[in-house]
């Protein structure tokens, strides 16, 4: 799906990731984010299984170490088959340039398309506190989004994760070619639980947004696939 509403298995076992999916129609084939906890919890092997389901997969590790282990790492990753993986902006142009040779390395010698490198700017849960005096940048959080989505385009990535408040502006910066995912959306009548900067599906439609990313609205709703199904209505329309 060009525009996908990406389900985040933000969930400690491939047990509990897997019951959660089996409650989707066999036919209904969607995109999910695999994240650290249950990666680290399952390994390569959940995203084999969630891909066997044929459902496609967003494998969020936010790669952030110096280039030479970054490339090492994206050349396991590429050879995984995922669709979209991650790396933060902060490493450095160096480390971006080399995230994506290594993930185009790995995916090339498993006969594999390159998965898409979506650069981290700041964080959903990172606010104008957060980045002034913890992080010690100056600025705003949308000036700082903005320099990381330029950054990771002349690195070679495919496009970056920020908030749905900020892809306008990085889409006027780089172009609408390159993508803005969006975590930190919340339908209407939801809880921000500790998200900072969210969006309602629609309104991230309407600023541009190329996907969503969206966790316990959909994970912890007492039914799952129609809470799906209404984002996705809500998204589309």
């Amino acid at each position: 799906m060009s525009r996908p509403v990406i389900i985040a298995l933000d969930f400690p076992t491939a047990t509990k990731a897997l019951t959660f999916l089996d409650q989707f129609p066999a036919n209904l084939h969607v995109t999910v984010k695999i994240g650290m906890e249950l990666f680290y919890a399952a390994g390569p092997e959940i995203v084999k299984a969630v891909q066997q389901r044929g459902h496609a997969v967003f494998l969020d590790l936010k790669l952030h170490d110096i280039p030479n282990t970054v490339e090492s790492a994206m050349r396991v990753l590429g050879q995984l088959g995922v669709t979209y993986t991650t790396v933060h902006a902060a490493g450095g142009h160096v480390m971006l340039a080399a995230a994506k040779r290594g993930l185009v390395a790995g995916a090339t010698a498993a006969g594999l398309p390159a998965p898409k490198l979506l650069a981290i700017t700041q964080l959903t849960s990172t606010n104008q506190d957060i980045l002034n005096q913890d992080q010690q940048i100056a600025g705003t959080v949308r000036a700082s989004v903005v320099h990381y989505a330029q950054l990771a385009q002349q690195s070679g990535c495919d496009g970056v994760i920020c908030s749905a408040q900020e892809v306008q502006a990085i889409h006027e910066a780089v172009g609408t070619d390159f993508l803005g995912i969006t975590p930190g959306i919340r339908p209407a009548q939801a809880q921000a639980d500790d998200q900072q900067r969210v969006m309602t599906p629609a309104a991230a439609a309407k600023a541009g947004s190329n996907g969503l990313v969206i966790g316990r609205p959909i994970t912890q709703a007492t039914d799952p696939v129609k809470a799906y199904q209404d984002i996705m209505s809500e998204w589309s329309n």
